[in-house]
């Protein structure tokens, strides 16, 4: 198998593998290897040089692109569940953690909650969501 045909191979790796992963980082390596692949062309290029090619080639363009791709890398922006941690909600069924009951609303939903001291709280009032643990929803009594 003549050398370009691994490095075609090599690029076409780590493309694909670009595809299945986030970050823009393997495809770096992927053109790497296609300068790689360009050296095999040149008369008198032994597999040390194409192989220094490749290293160089990916190096610099990992290093001199890493600050761009991180201001592209989208933000983590909280999805189910936890959009509704720090919300206020109304106490629909008395809370007590001893007895295992008590629910919230919020948002048109009910929720199964306990309260964070373990107090008993009574229906009707305001509380604020800590967290979840679980299916239940941690909250304090405003």
């Amino acid at each position: 198998m003549e050398a370009w045909t691994i490095w075609l191979i090599i690029a076409g790796f780590f493309f694909i593998l670009e595809i299945a992963t986030e970050g823009f980082l393997v495809f770096w390596f992927g053109v790497g290897a296609v300068a790689a692949l360009g050296t095999s062309f040149i008369p008198g290029a032994n597999t040390i040089t194409q192989v220094v090619v490749f290293a160089v080639v990916s190096i610099i363009l990992v290093l001199s692109t890493r600050k761009l791709t991180e201001k592209v890398k989208p933000k983590d922006v909280p999805t189910n569940v936890y959009t509704i941690l720090g919300k206020k909600a109304l106490v629909s069924q008395a809370i007590d953690n001893v007895k295992g009951q008590g629910q919230i609303k919020i948002d048109g939903d009910i929720w199964s909650a306990k309260s964070e001291d373990g107090e008993p709280i009574a229906e009707g009032a305001s509380v604020e969501i800590l967290s979840i643990d679980g299916v239940k929803t941690i909250v304090k009594k405003i």
